[in-house]
């Protein structure tokens, strides 16, 4: 693996976030693009960033926006009760029976402060049902706003895979700064924008806020970087997946099927890189926002394991886990979009011109079976 590449992959897999506390994660990303050749940065009055690089003469009618989210599950402390006793607000998807006798960390000016769970109350009904104010027995005051993840190690390569508190959606994040850094540096005429957004575990807070406010250009079209429930047709190791569809609607066809075009050149030129096409209809991503909202959109996603830290083995909280070489496999691929020399229509002409050569070839002999149809 590229060690530039593994170097902003593990920093990204450190950094605590949480929806609406994803200040961190946003701090780095603006260090990220500070002096980069070709790269301009933009901020919308939502806290979303827009980041846009363009190297060379390269001026696509419709250029590529890559996404990706900044936030994970996780807590965000509310107020002290006394001196020793945290209150804080639980934000995303986890099944109450996790959280029995777990612990957590609570980033306090990057100075972890431990917290064992004391007691929680819940809100909604059955499936639904989730964790809302969780109280902490804590070793010291916890200012109100804090994040607080999982206790979990630090990111750790195991056997081709990395294993993290949070890989949705950082990992999203460290390919699209992995594919920024390759293009700013490129010799290469090149274009795209990538957007990161936040509050995504919560509903696609951040992404339809970006949406109303046209935050990404009308131009481009959209390709949502996910990290998605590992399913046994996309096993991790098989290459990152181009996601059709998810729980709820199918992806815009056209854009899809470019994307796909870009990754099958791609195979002819690298001969490790490889990829998916599959509907992963374990939950929703933001891609369905943006096809619902105005946007030609797809999405772009990692097999992931333990999906929001949930061991379904063993019942309890676990580090997240993904493939590197589908990481690396999924750089390459928005490195190609940014500088591929193919351009993006709404109508699949390729598709088109190869349903219209299959009539051809065939029209005579319909013909004249028609006859014998009857």
């Amino acid at each position: 693996m590229n060690r530039n590449h593994a170097r902003i992959l593990e920093h990204v897999l450190s950094l605590p976030t949480a929806p609406f506390a994803e200040h961190v994660v946003l701090n780095y990303l603006r260090a990220f693009c500070v002096n980069r050749n070709g790269v301009t940065l933009t901020e919308d009055r939502h806290g979303n960033l827009l980041l846009h690089v363009k190297r060379g003469r390269r001026q696509t009618a419709r250029p590529v926006c890559i996404t990706a989210h900044v936030d994970h599950p996780g807590f965000v402390a509310k107020r002290m009760i006394d001196d020793r006793t945290l209150q804080a607000y639980w934000r995303g998807g986890v099944k109450v029976d996790y959280f029995r006798n777990q612990r957590a960390r609570f980033y306090v000016d990057d100075a972890p402060v431990a917290g064992r769970i004391k007691s929680m109350t819940t809100k909604g009904k059955g499936d639904r049902e989730r964790a809302d104010v969780v109280t902490f027995a804590v070793s010291k005051e916890v200012p109100a706003g804090t994040v607080g993840m999982w206790a979990l190690p630090e990111p750790a390569v195991r056997k081709g895979r990395i294993y993290a508190r949070a890989c949705d959606d950082l990992a999203g994040v460290a390919a699209c700064l992995c594919a920024i850094d390759t293009l700013s540096k490129s010799k290469q005429n090149a274009e795209a924008y990538f957007l990161f957004t936040r509050a995504e575990e919560v509903g696609f807070v951040g992404a339809m806020a970006a949406i109303k406010s046209s935050t990404v250009p009308k131009k481009c079209f959209v390709v949502v970087t996910e990290t998605s429930s590992e399913r046994p047709h996309a096993p991790l190791g098989d290459g990152p997946i181009l996601r059709v569809g998810d729980r709820v609607t199918s992806f815009t066809s056209a854009v899809t099927g470019f994307c796909g075009r870009v990754a099958d050149e791609l195979t002819k030129r690298k001969k490790r890189f490889k990829f998916q096409r599959r509907l992963m209809d374990g939950g929703m991503c933001e891609a369905t926002a943006f096809c619902t909202l105005g946007y030609e959109a797809t999405c772009a996603c990692l097999s992931l394991g333990n999906y929001h830290n949930m061991n379904t083995k063993t019942g309890k909280i676990a580090p997240e886990y993904i493939d590197l070489s589908d990481f690396e496999n999924l750089v390459d691929w928005y490195i190609a979009l940014g500088q591929t020399p193919l351009a993006y229509k709404s109508k699949d002409e390729a598709l088109i011109k190869r349903l219209v050569e299959i009539e051809k070839e065939n029209r005579k002999l319909l013909s004249t079976t028609v006859n014998k149809a009857k």
